[in-house]
């Protein structure tokens, strides 16, 4: 599962329903529920298989909503836990971790760093606009990283990005999807958007796709004239019921993500106050480093992937399956 509007599965559950075009993060997390269920239901071979539910980016909201409807609910589904990756949970610890990841990642001086925490007493989200030091800061910040590739801070800076990366705190994330005006430059990771818009809206391939002529004239990778109701501020009290009932879970994410940094998934980790069963170290591929890890009290696993961006799969695909395959059969990263 991806984010809202841009996943397939979400716009087959939508078409099927005429109200589906007005939506928000609990209707959106409902919906998965119902259709998961009612799938299970009609294949009930499949009934007693373990069940992970799984997602990244925007489904850090959706997700863990799911996974506790199933466990409410408590039907015949062999539930065993979920796994999220790079995943949006909270906006205020989003917001203000972000800072501290420009200053780990050398993208401000300590100097510039310092003066804002002082002067924004570290926080960076509610800020008075009375707060001119605050404000002052948080412009030089500004300036300094809009031209960082919030993907993956290492890869080229696109110009279709978002000029304001405090829109994902907003719930518009996905808008580094969508395609502006003008076509991402040749060679930037996003210009698979585009090669996307042009393979669905080639006519052969709407008629190899059995697509009734003439319904669609040019396809849109996100659909954002949707009316979308981000009605979920926060989603740490799910993970927290969730360990609580014993679920496995394993959050993870790449290192080199701007979009939703590792600092910020650490922060709301951290808020709920787990054991520490396993300490910080490295996890191994073809004898290399992949990333770190840590193993939280029931279960809970939280993993960085190295160099790996915004999702960590995109850009490291083998050694996110390594983890993954490690992981689902209960064995250490």
């Amino acid at each position: 599962m991806h984010g809202q509007r841009c996943s397939c599965w979400y716009w087959i559950l939508l078409l099927k329903d005429h109200q589906g075009f007005k939506t928000g993060d609990m209707k959106h997390a409902i919906s998965c529920y119902n259709f998961l269920r009612k799938w299970l239901q009609s294949h009930t071979k499949f009934i007693s298989n373990p069940l992970y539910i799984a997602g990244d980016s925007y489904s850090g909201m959706i997700v863990p909503i799911i996974t506790q409807a199933i466990s409410d609910a408590k039907r015949v589904l062999n539930l065993k836990g979920y796994l999220l990756g790079n995943p949006f949970t909270d906006a205020k610890f989003d917001g203000n971790s972000k800072i501290i990841y420009y200053n780990r990642m050398a993208l401000i001086s300590d100097e510039l760093y310092e003066s804002a925490k002082s002067n924004c007493k570290q926080e960076y989200i509610d800020v008075e606009i009375s707060n001119r030091m605050c404000v002052k800061d948080l412009q030089t910040i500004s300036e300094c990283t809009a031209h960082i590739n919030t993907m993956r801070i290492l890869e080229p800076y696109c110009p279709s990005e978002l000029p304001d990366v405090r829109k994902y705190l907003l719930g518009t994330h996905e808008d580094s999807l969508h395609l502006s005006d003008g076509y991402p430059q040749f060679g930037c990771r996003n210009y698979y958007c585009y090669l996307c818009k042009v393979w669905a809206t080639d006519i052969s391939v709407q008629k190899a796709l059995h697509i009734r002529k003439g319904t669609i004239k040019e396809w849109v990778r996100c659909n954002k004239s949707m009316d979308y109701d981000y009605d979920v501020a926060s989603v740490v009290s799910y993970h927290l019921c969730l360990n609580t009932r014993g679920y496995r879970a394993l959050i993870y994410s790449g290192d080199h993500d701007l979009a939703v940094t590792y600092g910020r998934t650490e922060s709301w980790i951290k808020s709920l106050n787990l054991s520490i069963v396993d300490d910080w170290r490295p996890w191994i591929v073809d004898g290399q480093v992949a990333g770190y890890s840590r193993e939280y009290g029931n279960n809970f696993t939280f993993a960085t992937v190295k160099g790996a961006g915004h999702t960590a799969p995109e850009y490291k695909p083998k050694e996110s399956f390594s983890m993954f395959k490690r992981w689902i059969s209960q064995k250490p990263l």
